[in-house]
């Protein structure tokens, strides 16, 4: 009888902690001048780095930024603050929140709608600039951290990927990050 009570009170435990975690599951919807697209997180996967994406989303840090990277079948990639300023075309690429994080390479395959962090040659250099696959870059699994997959959106990810592009990949017409907000994902029910 002990351990049938025992049994019943840790099952009720473990769904009450699962109930507590669902509550607490976030999203980001990222507001964009070509529509809305939606990513979770796998914070089990890469916790400081979805830490720092929601923090910087929270500072409004993304607001204003641009794709400024696109290449159809492979992905879209922003989060430059430079990229606020036309007049620093020259250096989009490169800008930063002015710190790097550590790198969290995990299981998670790069297939169409992962969210993963650019860097550079460094594994350790990702700062705020994220890319979202339009293709299935598998060859980067293990590579770059994988955080989190679009969930809804997919039809603006195609506009962005398969929009004209000019020398250094740069959309042809500028695609703005208007907002992008972390909200409870049982808001978007």
């Amino acid at each position: 009888m002990k351990l049938a009570l025992f049994s019943f009170v840790a099952v009720l435990a473990a769904s009450t902690l699962a109930f507590a975690a669902d509550e607490k599951k976030e999203v980001a919807v990222i507001k964009t001048s070509a529509g809305e697209m939606v990513i979770e997180f796998w914070p089990d996967a890469a916790p400081k780095t979805v830490e720092n994406f929601k923090k910087l989303a929270n500072d409004k840090f993304y607001d204003g930024t641009a794709f400024h990277r696109v290449i159809k079948g492979f992905m879209i990639q922003g989060g430059d603050p430079l990229t606020k300023d036309d007049a620093k075309q020259m250096m989009w690429g490169t800008g930063d929140p002015g710190y790097k994080i550590k790198a969290e390479f995990n299981d998670h395959s790069h297939t169409r709608g992962v969210v993963s962090m650019a860097r550079s040659a460094d594994p350790d250099s990702a700062g705020s600039q994220f890319f979202i696959c339009h293709g299935e870059p598998t060859f980067l699994d293990h590579k770059y951290t994988a955080f989190g997959k679009l969930i809804k959106g997919d039809d603006v990810l195609e506009k962005i990927a398969t929009a004209p592009t000019g020398p250094q990949d740069r959309p042809v017409e500028r695609v703005n990050v208007e907002s992008i907000r972390i909200v409870p994902a049982d808001s978007l029910k």
